[in-house]
């Protein structure tokens, strides 16, 4: 099951390339590494991965705008490498695009089982509903098989981890979620995240997913309470 797989390592020490590969490859996941930035964005362009390894430090295209770049054409799975260690700055991870994040030095066998576990969450069908659901006569579609979300009929990108939270609020429209319902029934018990990402993740959703941003009909707060979903952007909020 796990050879079907394919893993993009980003790293710019030849050793720490060396030993995660051969961990994932016990694991029998297929492995491709690269040492740069520009490097693992020619790989990525040119083959499909389920899931990439990236470190933020990388030589001539950084971590960060590697992490941009793929996320403008695909919602794979990213762990970011990072030797940041504060909230704010692991916020600032998910923010631009990652699923999950480890600092550097890291346990590769804590690595594996992160990689397992995200791996699970993104690709494990669980959801009994029809492949396309549509909002607002095709204003926002959700394919739910395909992980994919377009707004006006044109295509947008989000993370694994902002889908799966989509998916809790339009699969339950006008039920109120708190951030710790969200993070359970989004990520289950093994989500080593905190649940105030939830705010990062809603903002970037919003983002992508709304007329203004600043003013939002499909996914709305509560004060106090969580967040709600509107599937009709008439209804009173």
């Amino acid at each position: 099951m796990n050879s079907d797989f394919k893993i993009l390592v980003v790293d710019d020490e030849q050793k720490i390339l060396d030993v995660v590969k051969a961990y994932l490859e016990k694991e029998n996941y297929e492995v491709t590494t690269a040492l740069d930035g520009e490097g693992a964005l020619n790989i990525f362009t040119k083959d499909a991965f389920h899931l990439v390894i990236l470190d933020l430090m990388l030589p001539k295209i950084t971590g960060e705008d590697v992490c941009h770049k793929i996320r403008a054409i695909s919602s794979v799975p990213i762990i970011m490498l990072t030797a940041k260690a504060d909230e704010d700055e692991r916020i600032e991870g998910i923010s631009i695009g990652a699923d999950d994040y480890i600092t550097k030095p890291f346990s590769v066998r804590e690595l594996v089982v992160r990689v397992r576990a995200l791996l699970r969450r993104s690709y494990k069908d669980t959801i009994p509903l029809a492949d396309v659901l549509t909002f607002n006569n095709g204003d926002l579609e959700v394919d739910i098989k395909k992980l994919l979300v377009k707004k006006q009929g044109k295509t947008v990108s989000l993370t694994t981890n902002e889908f799966k939270v989509l998916i809790v609020l339009i699969t339950n429209p006008g039920q109120v979620f708190s951030r710790e319902q969200l993070v359970d029934k989004a990520f289950g018990i093994d989500y080593e995240g905190f649940d105030r990402t939830i705010d990062t993740y809603i903002k970037n959703i919003r983002q992508k997913i709304e007329d203004n941003h600043k003013d939002p009909k499909y996914i709305t707060t509560i004060y106090g309470m969580g967040y709600k979903f509107i599937p009709n952007s008439n209804e009173v909020k």
